[in-house]
């Protein structure tokens, strides 16, 4: 049987160094299993600097592992108000609640839902990270005995090596995360393996698309800021979606214009890829269209776009000043694109 010491020093040895954060939460629920905790769900939440992801949660069962995003609007919700998530986080405490006899003017709704699924214990504790962060972990268990006292104890001793294993994986996928929302999935990645240095650059065929909003310098100044930033952010979510949807990037918003582009590699067909940038700028009318209706029934003027395509070879990469890089796409096909869209 594994014993406390054990788990420690395979979580800051061989499951620190996998750099696998989804593996090092199973491996830790199963050495948890092999000491005898009898354990059925495994929960970890990790903070993200992210404007609009809150957390990456790892979650293990007895069955299957798996990461997902958790928003960062469900902080407004009562999923995350009042949760033993947010009472471990903001108090950098445990919670312990054996899963009998809930009350509803007591327990929080998540705890109802375990024991319906057939959880008998439930106990939480903070994770600390060396930056500050405290991160939420959950432990459940279906034994009709719930946890020991020993079972608890050798969970919560192990609170400082998992955090010490899991905060290199947490900090790598918030740097990804970050880099993504800015930079888009294309450039994040190579940004992510190395692609830092002023002037490295590489040369590929991708069809751009220009995206502008009509008139909208006009309107920017005679509207109200609310409205505005509205107009934009609901324009700017039409594009954003319909370009991953046919797996573009967006690469930049500059002032109400969005540049996206579709990069062709060597086993994608160009043809093919045209289709998909034209059918992208279609679905970004007809949910234009859409939004328009909605906005002249809610008394408001509609938003005017226009659209310019290319297909060319361009460059791809950082160019900017020695302190202050921009990752983005240059070129004839690119001008061309822009000259389009302008007209």
């Amino acid at each position: 049987m594994k014993s406390a010491l054990e788990i420690a020093q395979w979580l800051i040895g061989e499951g620190r160094l996998s750099g696998d954060g989804v593996a090092l939460v199973e491996g830790f629920a199963l050495h948890l299993r092999e000491a005898g905790v009898p354990l059925w769900r495994l929960r970890i939440n990790h903070q993200i600097a992210n404007p609009l992801v809150a957390a990456w949660s790892v979650a293990w069962t007895s069955t299957e592992t798996r990461d997902f995003s958790v928003p960062r609007s469900v902080l407004a919700t009562s999923a995350w108000i009042g949760s033993p998530f947010q009472f471990v986080v903001q108090n950098r405490s445990s919670f312990r609640r054996r899963l009998v006899d809930l009350d509803r003017d007591r327990d929080h709704e998540v705890l109802f839902e375990i024991a319906q699924a057939g959880g008998t214990d439930f106990f939480a504790m903070a994770l600390e990270f060396g930056d500050g962060t405290v991160q939420g972990s959950s432990f459940v268990t279906n034994d009709p005995h719930g946890f020991s006292n020993d079972h608890i104890d050798m969970i919560d001793s192990l609170r400082v090596p998992l955090s010490a294993a899991l905060e290199p994986c947490a900090v790598r996928r918030s740097l990804r995360s970050l880099l993504r929302t800015y930079l888009g999935d294309g450039p994040a990645k190579a940004v992510a393996e190395g692609a830092i240095r002023r002037g490295g650059l590489t040369h590929l065929d991708a069809v751009i698309m220009f995206t502008d909003l009509r008139d909208f310098t006009r309107k920017s100044v005679n509207w109200p800021e609310a409205d505005m930033i509205e107009a934009m952010n609901d324009y700017f979510e039409i594009v954003v979606d319909a370009v991953h949807a046919r797996g573009g990037d967006v690469l930049k918003f500059v002032g109400d214009a969005v540049l996206s582009v579709f990069p062709i590699e060597q086993h994608i067909d160009r043809t093919a890829r045209c289709g998909d940038a034209v059918q992208t700028a279609r679905t970004i009318c007809q949910s234009l269209q859409f939004l328009n209706e909605k906005r002249v029934a809610d008394g408001k003027e509609p938003l005017g776009l226009g659209t310019g395509l290319h297909i060319g070879q361009v460059t791809y990469g950082n160019v900017g000043s020695p302190d202050r890089l921009d990752f983005t796409v240059v070129g004839p096909a690119v001008n061309l694109a822009s000259w389009l869209q302008d007209l």
